[in-house]
């Protein structure tokens, strides 16, 4: 028998953004323990935005786990936040009540800012670094400074060698600023990957005595980019199918559903989709081959390819919820009929 650490690992209750938590159990087993076998367990709710001191108790239910590498006989366990009767999801819980479609696919861009002593990475006491423009994947100390990429290569590592499906790294736009990619077959299970890879990075930076700034407009009303979480979608009828008519159904679905969309896809967003700085306005809706302005962003191979592939959402910011986030692009997608002609 072999002693495991099973990291469990949840979303809390806190509002408009909820913190990833986690804590240990060492468990027994004869080999790297099947999800079936990971019990339930307990937690303090009071200490976390989800339950009354009075009636403290939530529970743990694992739904996904992973290979931990940087931990002797370690497992990442993800759970879902249940009641006390193990059996019903808690108000907190978005992952057991979004929409779900193993065809639809969704890749998300989560963009971030590394801070230390109250600052983003590389920035001076006082002032700002050089201009926006070097950055951008940037190569050399003066645009990316000795620790940055040292911290994103290992996280790569670290992430690919879990099984989580990491697809690429770059610098951003501004001084301090990176991007990793994270792709998934399903709206659950890319999410599901995408806070895992957010808990890693975080526990990461601990070492480094670095902070992952998530907020989508870290530096206010300046001259430097904000972070976005562009979602890239496909559903199957969009990869097989397509076609001109239904694309602009789709499109006009989404422009109609602006609302909605905008409520989910991260806090302070407004400070963000200025129409600046390669956003859209958030008080409009618009669609535009490879225009980084636009709301969705269609690729040129999109529109080369008869209007099948996938589309990219520019609204969705760094700190949304990608469970929330790919929910709501389903339920729009969901109100187009795909017996609409590819030759309409």
């Amino acid at each position: 028998m072999t002693k495991y650490k099973l990291e469990y690992i949840w979303l809390d209750g806190y509002t408009p953004t909820p913190n990833l938590r986690g804590k240990t159990q060492i468990k027994a087993f004869d080999s790297f323990p099947t999800l079936e076998q990971l019990p339930l367990w307990g937690f303090d709710g009071s200490s976390t935005q989800q339950a009354e001191g009075s009636s403290s108790d939530c529970v743990l239910k694992p739904v996904r786990h992973f290979p931990d590498p940087a931990r002797t006989n370690g497992v990442l366990v993800l759970c879902e936040v249940m009641m006390p009767d193990g059996k019903t999801p808690h108000p907190s819980n978005k992952r057991a009540t979004i929409l779900d479609d193993e065809g639809a696919w969704f890749g998300f861009e989560q963009e971030y800012f590394f801070y230390k002593n109250g600052r983003p990475l590389g920035f001076p006491e006082t002032g700002y670094p050089a201009p926006q423009g070097p950055y951008y994947t940037g190569v050399g100390y003066s645009n990316v400074g000795s620790v940055a990429r040292q911290i994103v290569e290992e996280h790569l590592d670290l992430c690919l060698a879990a099984g989580i499906n990491h697809e690429g790294i770059n610098a951003e736009v501004a001084k301090g600023q990176w991007e990793f990619q994270i792709f998934g077959k399903g709206s659950k299970r890319a999410a599901d990957e995408m806070w895992m890879a957010r808990y890693l990075m975080q526990r990461l930076c601990e070492k480094y005595e670095i902070d992952i700034e998530y907020h989508c407009k870290p530096l206010g009303d300046t001259d430097w980019n904000g972070s976005g979480m562009h979602a890239n979608f496909s559903t199957a009828y969009m990869r097989d199918v397509g076609g001109k008519a239904y694309f602009e159904k789709l499109m006009a679905a989404f422009g109609d559903a602006r609302e909605d969309h905008i409520a989910v896809y991260g806090p302070d967003n407004h400070m963000r989709l200025t129409g600046k700085h390669e956003t859209a306005s958030i008080h409009t809706f618009s669609w535009g081959v490879a225009d980084r302005g636009a709301s969705i962003r269609v690729p040129h191979s999109f529109v080369n390819n008869d209007y099948k592939g996938y589309l990219e959402d520019r609204r969705p910011n760094s700190m949304g919820d990608p469970y929330q986030i790919a929910s709501q692009i389903l339920k729009t997608i969901s109100t187009v009929p795909t017996e609409v002609s590819a030759a309409a």
